[in-house]
């Protein structure tokens, strides 16, 4: 072929990239573009930290590519018509992609393709984002799994292809193409402080990954529970925007192994477990697409939710009056992340005590998120509502506070985000409502509900969908 498009999606780097390297392997002109799709303005992608990640990584990658002599072209549109466009406008013999896994992605994907045949231009997509797809790991009966442990264990059974080399430097100049990057400042998105807060592009993928592997990494299986102390990669942002490979992860965690003691070793098996996560809820999205507007089990789709906008606006505030949730729901708001033991908590808070569809929590999480993504978020928010995968049933039911005390003991992540408590004592920074004096003086926001009302008010909903049959004594943690 002489000219072959690459079209970047959620792959903005140029080492590890599958169909990057073969598109420079199949055309002697290789022309990279990107499409801003209109839905990052009007979808559920939209979220004002996340755009701006992705648009400084989209930055970094430009320049990245005109080192190696290649003109990034950005077009502003819908894909299945910007796409047939600019293989007319450079005729381009065939357009090259990595596979995405979402619904609708799918379904733009079928429409670029039959736009590009009718014009006689091949459309070839590649497996890159993850290391299986959808339909590579199977049960015995060549059904999808749905159930995470039978799944991750067939996972780890299976080889690793190792991370792909550096995409080489043009023969010569791609011909200059008109462009249209879109300027998207953090400021006008609300969150003036995302670049700061967010290093974007492949330098800093790499250097968070090799500061997580310097260390965290080897007490991670403790180490990730507790959100006052930096234990997490905090590689989701760049993992969901492709400026860093889930090979090239793989193999530097691989190269820890023979350095690793036996605890190390289970660290380093908990973090892959992560990753493995993430595959399991895209190939769940694909195959089960119904999950994208209600319960992965159906029948939790009869459950009667609270329809309280007075509580939802105060749990996404941060103003329940528990310090855990409000800790994390003001962090989330103000950085665009939240660290994944506190994605639990408020979940459960905000289904098992309030009453409130796990759907609300999901959208907001789209809306406010750096790292959101729809197969991870959705599976996340199911599994703490009871409704998703998980072979554990509904009536596991987070107690706000007892959580806290063991994951925050010193209450030093709720003092730092709660600063009406930052002068209370450890005892009672996770209780402050045992002494009325002190909430009152602190100006700190009453308890919007009881836990201890709410947990049987929760599993009388639940077993009301559920039946007799299904009823459990609870349990709590």
């Amino acid at each position: 072929m002489k000219t072959v498009l690459h079209w970047f999606r959620r792959d903005l780097r140029v080492v590890d990239n599958t169909a990057l390297l073969e598109a420079k392997r199949a055309g002697e002109t290789v022309i990279p573009v990107f499409v801003v799709e209109d839905s990052l303005r009007t979808g559920r992608d939209v979220g004002g930290v996340r755009v701006s990640f992705l648009m400084r990584s989209l930055e970094s990658l430009a320049k990245n590519l005109e080192t190696l002599g290649y003109n990034l072209i950005v077009r502003s549109g819908r894909s299945e018509t910007v796409i047939p466009e600019l293989a007319k406008e450079t005729g381009a013999q065939a357009v090259f992609a990595n596979n995405r896994y979402e619904p609708y992605a799918q379904a733009r994907d079928r429409k670029v393709r039959e736009n590009l045949r009718c014009m006689g231009v091949d459309f070839r997509v590649f497996k890159d984002a993850v290391v299986w797809e959808e339909k590579e790991i199977l049960t015995k009966a060549g059904a999808p799994y749905t159930v995470f442990t039978p799944y991750s264990k067939t996972w780890r059974t299976k080889p690793i292809a190792k991370p792909l080399p550096k995409l080489t430097a043009a023969k010569q100049v791609n011909p200059t193409v008109r462009s249209e990057l879109i300027p998207l400042d953090p400021a006008t998105l609300g969150h003036a402080t995302a670049q700061d807060l967010w290093p974007a592009g492949e330098k800093a993928a790499r250097e968070a990954l090799d500061g997580f592997l310097s260390k965290a990494v080897f007490d991670y299986a403790d180490g990730r529970n507790f959100p006052a102390e930096p234990g997490t990669s905090r590689l989701s942002p760049h993992l969901r925007a492709g400026t860093i490979g889930i090979r090239t992860i793989l193999q530097k965690i691989d190269s820890l192994r023979s350095l690793a003691n036996p605890v190390q070793l289970k660290s380093l098996d908990t973090y892959v477990s992560e990753l493995i996560w993430r595959e399991f809820y895209l190939q769940i999205l694909h195959n089960f697409p119904h999950i994208m507007h209600g319960s992965f089990r159906p029948e939790y789709d009869a459950l009667e939710w609270s329809q309280n906008r007075d509580h939802l606006q105060a749990w996404q505030a941060g103003r329940t009056g528990y310090p855990i949730v409000d800790a994390a729901m003001r962090c989330l708001n103000k950085t665009g992340w939240m660290h994944n033991r506190l994605r639990m908590i408020v979940a459960m808070f905000l289904t098992k005590d309030l009453l409130i569809s796990w759907r609300e929590g999901e959208q907001y999480f789209m809306e406010k998120l750096v790292d959101g993504d729809l197969a991870a978020n959705n599976g996340g928010w199911q599994w703490s509502a009871g409704t998703g995968t998980d072979a554990a049933p509904y009536f596991r039911i987070f107690n706000p506070v007892t959580q806290a005390e063991k994951f925050d003991p010193e209450g030093a992540f709720v003092k730092l985000w709660v600063p009406e408590l930052r002068d209370v004592s450890t005892e009672l920074v996770h209780r402050p409502w045992e002494h009325p004096l002190l909430l009152s003086r602190s100006k700190y926001a009453e308890r919007i509900v009881l836990h201890d009302v709410q947990r049987p008010r929760c599993l009388a909903m639940y077993q009301k969908v559920k039946g007799k049959a299904a009823a459990e004594p609870g349990v709590g943690d």
